[in-house]
């Protein structure tokens, strides 16, 4: 007996190919949507400007957007992490005008030693950052009213210590002069330590078991501490780390000013970071952000900010720019994450 074999159904083409590993979409799945939307964004700005001053592009005028990035980009990377940890720094400005002062007057007070200056500074920020942590975590102090109270204490200590005005003089010391003005393969100084700080807490966040347990404490607290993690070892350390960097960014501030300076220079920085990190894709609820980001939001504020001032453009009109994009920022995050509207029906 002859038996026959019934035929194959045949799948209707639809013209879709599988996607080949490292093909175009892989590509521009790995960059991500937000990142995709800085970059063009970026580019805009760019052109724009460009357009507008063709010194905009020229490699001296990148060389200054990068410089006077640098502080605030320091802040924006730690501050990506407290984020990431469900917290938040409002006072990582006025931390850096404290370490600022404390740089310049300790190298003052020590017949101009720079190293225990700069040292004295990164011991005041991570001091502080402990301190921030542990009012939060122990005090149960929400971590923006905490460091709101930070804000006003750490500006308060500057003033205090330095009489309310700049202190000391570096501009004739090797080591702060190499940190502002030096040079390394045709890179300032500056954007060396802050790509070498981004890239180490990239590591650390994406390579690590402790980066996964920060996003997992963030995601999901509750969860987080069911699978054992010690949610205020983890929330005081990331603290302590906005600390010194920030500390690390006063220092660099001293450096470029050439004095230590409780206001002038670190005044409205931590704006600046909690904007870099909502456009870069953090979610301020915590769980979500990366450092690649958040960089892409310091360059598009930087690009923007200059830009603005090369134009002539009033500066308080770089405020409200600023201001809008944060705004923007979480608008964008709550459609994507389609939060309910508040005081609107679900």
């Amino acid at each position: 007996m002859t038996t026959t074999t019934p035929p194959t159904a045949q799948l209707p083409d639809t013209g879709a190919r599988p996607v080949r590993p490292g093909g175009p979409r892989a590509l521009l799945t790995a960059i991500g949507g937000q990142n995709l939307s800085l970059i063009g964004a970026l580019i805009a700005v760019v052109a724009l400007f460009g357009t507008l001053n063709p010194n905009f592009v020229s490699w001296d005028n990148i060389q200054v957007i990068a410089e006077a990035a640098t502080i605030s980009g320091l802040l924006a990377v730690v501050q990506t992490v407290v984020i990431i940890c469900g917290g938040l720094d409002i006072s990582v400005g006025s931390q850096a005008g404290l370490a600022s002062v404390t740089s310049a007057m300790v190298f003052t007070s020590t017949g101009a030693n720079p190293y225990l200056g700069i040292g004295a500074a990164l011991g005041i920020g991570a001091a502080i950052g402990l301190f921030n942590g542990t009012v939060i975590i122990y005090g149960r102090v929400n971590p923006t009213i905490a460091t709101l109270a930070g804000l006003a204490a750490y500006k308060g200590a500057a003033q205090l210590v330095s009489d309310g005005r700049a202190q000391g003089y570096v501009l004739n010391d090797p080591v702060f002069v190499f940190l502002s003005r030096g040079k390394i393969a045709g890179l300032p100084t500056m954007v060396w330590l802050l790509i070498l700080t981004a890239a180490a807490v990239h590591a650390l966040l994406t390579y690590t078991d402790i980066g996964r347990n920060i996003y997992a404490i963030g995601g999901n607290d509750t969860a987080a501490r069911l699978a054992g993690i010690n949610l205020n070892k983890y929330l005081i350390a990331a603290y302590a780390l906005s600390g010194t960097v920030a500390a690390l960014a006063g220092t660099l501030l001293t450096a470029r000013t050439g004095s230590g300076q409780p206001v002038s220079g670190s005044e409205g920085l931590e704006l600046q970071s909690i904007t870099a990190a909502a456009l870069g894709g953090c979610a301020l609820k915590g769980g979500k952000g990366s450092i690649g980001g958040t960089l892409l939001a310091v360059a598009l504020l930087g690009a923007l900010q200059n830009g603005l001032t090369v134009q002539g453009i009033n500066a308080f009109w770089q405020n409200v720019a600023q201001g809008t994009l944060l705004v923007a920022a979480v608008i964008i995050q709550q459609r994507r994450n389609r939060e309910r509207a508040v005081g609107l029906p679900a």
